[in-house]
């Protein structure tokens, strides 16, 4: 029995059973809409001219990008990391044949990180020196406040910070820089998702100081996952709908729940409605952690735009308006000086800045992983991949990635924030860093770094508390769910490629009523060994912990 706000009984909600006929329509041409797509198709049986993904700019992949020329720069504005865990994603790619070779997706990058496994030599570099392996400097009272966050209920941690949890030593910590920098979190994020990172990546915590455990793609994302899936999802007549808004979705009440109606649509100036029959499905990606990114160049400074200047955050906020179960946008879209950070992607012509790199860090392209430099004002760090990293990239090209976190702090070597810097300026910022000014004019005069302002890049961090986020199908719904970042799914963890396609076979499962579910969320905290791992490296015991643990006791 459901009880209304009022008090009163309602009938019990049943979900109507999966008609024959229906369609189905996808806002959003992110990983999440690609995702649901191929469930639909492959575990739901519909037929892909069925399904229309509507997606309001011109490229499909959503945050997953790639793009660029060796003349005019090559551009990503992020790369997110994979790991052995991530069930639903291999689960998915193992069905999609890769472009490159024999094989599928899963299969691919299985082989390509037995070759290419991830162990840095240089994880923190300071003041010209690397750092490997180092230790994490956490305080017993830091290890306790990890472990009791580990264990607490999140709804008594409701919309606290991380700053809230830990003394401000704990943020000069190794393990802090290397912990924030992997995964972009800042003090003032939310408790809730640090919990759950904790647990979730426990089996990683023994070898992260190298990161170990860290799985990349051949090329970059874009190129590796998003061009397969989509040439797999139009081999089967999906339909994609490119340059097309949706501004609103209209509901009804409706076989004694909530079934959308009608989805607004802005196409070329003009506004529409698109019908939506009893027997079709609406799968909605929430906000944009993208949305609004704006880009620079080597003599040009990316602008600060806002929630205005894209489609997403404005449809969550319509369609959540006045209900209580749609989640609450503004907690994550309104605070862009909390979400905000600076990307760049550097296009060289020769080799000479990876080879001086190679030589002061020990890493080889796509072997180190994220090099951070935790005396930098402005928290910067690279990544140096495996080239070529772009599907015809010339031989004689390379590209390296790199973000800054403390983005309006001022410079070490170029006195300004990072967020009014050119590609120039933040290339001599790395260089300084680096110990490599004596090469400075040469390195600049090879390369193209192009910045990327991303106001929303880590809303899904911000503190939260039960609500905030939407369930991927409301209890209510007759035949919509939402997709993405920003719905909810216990235990998993944001800012994830797994997040996104886990929410989308949450939602056609529970919408279509497929026997065939998501895999469990890995449960790393439940494995002895994993446990006595992390205690190990948390107290920086080494290969020898027994002399160790008894000096503490």
């Amino acid at each position: 029995m459901i009880i209304s706000p009022e008090g009163a009984a309602l009938a019990t909600f049943t979900r109507p059973a999966r008609r024959a006929g229906g369609k189905a329509y996808l806002v959003g041409g992110g990983i999440a809409s690609m995702a649901a797509a191929a469930f639909m198709i492959r575990d739901g049986d519909m037929l892909g001219a069925d399904i229309k993904i509507l997606e309001e700019s011109g490229v499909i992949g959503g945050s997953l990008d790639g793009s660029g020329s060796p003349e005019d720069g090559y551009v990503l504005r992020g790369g997110r990391m994979i790991e052995s865990k991530y069930l639903c994603t291999f689960a998915l790619f193992d069905s999609i044949p890769a472009l490159e070779g024999k094989g599928t997706v899963t299969q691919e990058i299985l082989a390509w990180n037995k070759t290419m496994q991830t162990s840095s030599k240089s994880r923190l570099f300071v003041d010209g020196h690397r750092e490997t392996a180092p230790d994490f400097g956490l305080t017993e009272r830091h290890i306790l406040t990890i472990e009791r966050l580990a264990l607490e209920p999140e709804a008594l941690l409701g919309r606290s910070s991380i700053e809230d949890q830990f003394d401000p030593a704990f943020f000069e910590t190794n393990f802090w820089f290397m912990w924030c920098t992997t995964f972009a979190f800042q003090p003032w994020h939310s408790a809730v998702e640090f919990k759950r990172y904790l647990v979730r990546f426990a089996h990683m915590v023994g070898g992260f100081n190298r990161l170990i455990g860290i799985m990349r793609t051949v090329y970059n994302q874009y190129d590796s996952l998003v061009r397969p899936l989509r040439k797999w999802l139009d081999d089967r007549g999906v339909v994609f709908e490119t340059d097309t808004r949706v501004v609103d979705l209209d509901f009804v009440h409706r076989d004694g729940g909530d079934a959308v109606t009608g989805i607004v649509i802005e196409k070329a100036g003009k506004r529409d409605r698109v019908e939506i029959a009893e027997q079709d499905y609406v799968l909605v990606t929430l906000g944009s952690m993208t949305e609004a990114s704006t880009l620079g160049g080597m003599d040009s400074v990316p602008v600060l735009q806002g929630k205005a200047d894209g489609g997403a955050w404005l449809l969550w906020q319509n369609i959540a308006a006045g209900r209580g179960d749609f989640g609450r946008p503004s907690v994550f879209a309104d605070h862009i000086d909390q979400s905000k950070w600076v990307s760049f992607t550097t296009t060289l012509d020769n080799p000479t800045f990876l080879d001086l790199v190679r030589d002061e860090t020990g890493n080889v392209p796509g072997e180190g992983g994220l090099i951070t430099f935790p005396k930098s004002s402005w928290l910067a760090s690279i990544v140096i991949p495996h080239q070529p990293h772009f599907i015809g990239q010339p031989a004689d090209i390379t590209v390296f990635w790199g973000y800054g976190l403390k983005v309006d702090a001022i410079g070490d070597f170029v006195k300004k924030p990072m967020s009014a810097c050119t590609g120039r300026e933040i290339m001599t910022e790395i260089i300084g860093h680096l110990g490599l000014l004596p090469h400075k004019e040469a390195i600049l005069g090879a390369a193209n770094c192009i910045p990327c302002m991303m106001p929303f890049i880590t809303s899904q961090f911000l503190p939260r508390e039960h609500g905030d986020r939407p369930q991927v199908v409301p209890s209510q719904s007759v035949n919509f769910g939402f997709v993405g970042q920003f719905c909810e799914l216990p235990e998993d963890v944001v800012f994830t490629v797994e997040y996104s396609i886990r929410s989308a076979q949450v939602a056609v499962s529970e919408l279509f009523g497929l026997d065939r579910l998501p895999p469990p969320v890995y449960q790393g905290k439940l494995d002895p060994r994993v446990l006595l791992k992390a205690f190990v490296a948390l107290h920086d015991l080494g290969n020898d912990p027994v002399p160790r643990v008894l000096d503490t006791v």
